[in-house]
């Protein structure tokens, strides 16, 4: 099986952190040059630290923020300026909308969200797009979320702006196939991140019971009785950005323990 991702130049969004750096990390073990993107430098210039370099990788950093579609747009501009810069892999991954119910959701959230997530995602695969057509191998894989297949209760804003994304792939998938790049959506379900601790936190301190229990709770409709690792989430996206998933596209696949009711 060929993993083999040397000589191809990775863009990882939301990589200072949880299952962003994991991907960031794998990536660069499978030999890609890795493009490190997100608001925090500090953060970026820790993850960079922690990249493999033993197969000859150039990796890179760019600061932005992706509540601001035009300065996402910009740094990785910017960034492909450079002589013989692309981007054969794209990773678009960044924080969820807050939780709350859709009835009570104000329009400027859905806005921000969908500026977010769909309106930078977009953004990044023109710019990648060329590149990826050049040298006839792309990969666009979104990190979105297991309510494209089941919403989510208490995450309305999410589960609707989610849903655009993946058709949205969906219909890349079948414009970019005869290009050789494929667009593919990896749903994670409940990872043990940050975003999961505050998840668990606010429905603790709603339901008037310990994290420690709410964690049991949550644990209990997974089949595997576990939380998923970044790690374990990273290896599915390793896959599909390598050569061995080459006629694999369209798909949503859940990273998830088992615990989507649906097929």
């Amino acid at each position: 099986m060929n993993l083999s991702l040397i000589g191809k130049t990775a863009l990882v969004c939301g990589s200072s952190q949880g299952m962003g750096k994991a991907i960031a990390k794998q990536l660069s073990e499978q030999g890609a040059n890795v493009v490190l993107l997100a608001r925090n430098k500090e953060k970026l210039e820790a993850v960079q630290k922690e990249l493999d370099h033993s197969q000859g990788q150039d990796h890179h950093l760019l600061v932005a923020d992706f509540s601001k579609p035009e300065e996402v747009h910009k740094a990785v501009d910017d960034y492909l300026q450079a002589p013989d810069a692309s981007i054969h892999i794209l990773v678009n991954n960044t924080g969820g909308p807050p939780p709350g119910p859709a009835n009570s959701a104000e329009t400027e959230d859905f806005l921000a969200a969908f500026q977010q997530h769909l309106v930078c995602n977009h953004e990044l695969m023109k710019l990648a797009l060329p590149g990826m057509k050049k040298d006839g191998f792309g990969r666009i894989i979104n990190v979105i979320s297991t309510s494209v297949k089941q919403p989510l209760h208490g995450l309305g804003v999410s589960n609707t702006v989610r849903g655009a994304v993946a058709n949205w792939a969906k219909t890349l998938a079948n414009e970019l196939g005869e290009f050789n790049i494929t667009v593919n959506n990896v749903l994670p379900g409940a990872t043990n991140t940050v975003r999961l601790e505050a998840i668990i936190q606010n429905k603790a301190k709603k339901k008037g019971v310990s994290i420690e229990e709410m964690e049991q709770e949550e644990k209990s409709i997974i089949p595997m009785k576990r939380f998923g690792t970044p790690q374990e989430f990273a290896d599915a996206v390793g896959f599909l950005a390598s050569p061995a998933a080459s006629y694999i596209t369209g798909v949503n696949l859940p990273v998830d323990g088992g615990r989507t009711g649906c097929l």
